[in-house]
């Protein structure tokens, strides 16, 4: 079974200095029939105005994976990191028994436009931990690569929980397909792009529910690349 969720259909809230869309119920946001998707709690697709941002705030057991698309994201945490994420690179900052952290955007031009995605861990008052790593675009490009897992393999960032994050660039015309294993479902996340997914078209901020499907055959379509995610989750 495919569900749809449509861009347009997601919420959507302008703060001015924030554009912000949100997949899944979130803050002022709440839509009973998409509350998260297994243990995939939050999608938010936000672009920041040059100079601003998040300021300090805290967090608590939730692995949260930030996803850049354009700009950059500063980064600083409690723990003592601070960074700069590009596009192409992955962070994960588990939250665990506590947090603060603050993200901003450095530039004093250009906006960032990035994915910030929750995921429920496997197990409360977890140590907090922090991970950043590069993905470059040859390793995506017509390709599923994964970006995220349980267990960090093949040089992915490490969740707490049975879950992977895989991320593919195709050009128009290119397919790739994700077997989904029994008991198992997935998601798919459109960046940017056109896509079909199982015969379903889908464009920049759509996403897509795959219960009780044998495999996900993804093919890009329009005229320019398509950045995709897809979500294996435990059923």
């Amino acid at each position: 079974m495919l569900t749809l969720r449509r861009s347009e259909d997601r919420g959507h809230f302008d703060h001015g200095w924030l554009d912000t869309r949100h997949t899944f119920s979130f803050a002022d946001y709440r839509d009973e029939r998409f509350m998260g998707f297994s243990d995939l709690r939050v999608i938010n697709e936000d672009r920041v105005k040059p100079g601003r941002g998040f300021g300090t705030h805290g967090h608590r057991d939730m692995e949260i994976l930030s996803y850049v698309l354009e700009g950059e994201l500063g980064h600083r945490d409690s723990m003592g990191n601070g960074s700069t994420i590009r596009p192409g690179e992955v962070q994960r900052m588990s939250a665990g028994t506590g947090v603060t952290h603050s993200e901003m955007n450095p530039s004093p031009d250009h906006p960032v436009h990035f994915l910030q995605i929750w995921i429920l861990p496997a197990e409360r008052g977890l140590r907090p931990g922090y991970e950043q790593r590069a993905f470059p675009e040859a390793e995506r490009r017509g390709r599923l690569r994964l970006l995220a897992s349980s267990d960090g393999r093949d040089g992915s960032v490490s969740i707490h929980q049975d879950a992977a994050m895989l991320g593919a660039i195709l050009a128009p015309g290119d397919r790739v397909r994700h077997e989904i294993p029994a008991g198992r479902v997935a998601w798919v996340q459109v960046a940017r792009g056109e896509v079909s997914v199982n015969g379903k078209d889908l464009r920049a901020g759509d996403g897509l529910a795959a219960v009780d499907e044998a495999a996900l055959e993804i093919r890009a379509g329009g005229s320019g690349d398509a950045d995709v995610l897809v979500f294996d989750l435990a059923a």
